[in-house]
């Protein structure tokens, strides 16, 4: 029997992992953050980090915001 190894999952994103993993520039990232828009993050020293369930839900708001203002 084989094991299979897998990548870990990840626990908190950097601000860079963020926004490879989403494909958005850091630009946009701080814009979002500067309209009040963007994902929560906790900060480390001076390093922003990204929970997964902060990622998570970011993306659950951005997709009610897209269909709420798609016309029907």
């Amino acid at each position: 029997m084989s094991i299979i190894e897998q990548a870990p999952a990840v626990a908190a994103y950097t601000v860079d992992q963020f926004c490879a993993a989403h494909n958005i520039c850091r630009t946009r990232l701080y814009a979002l953050w500067g309209e009040g828009r963007g994902p929560r993050f906790m900060k480390n020293g001076t390093r922003r980090l990204i929970t997964a369930e902060a990622a998570a839900d970011w993306r659950r708001d951005m997709e009610a915001a897209s269909m709420s203002s798609q016309p029907v």
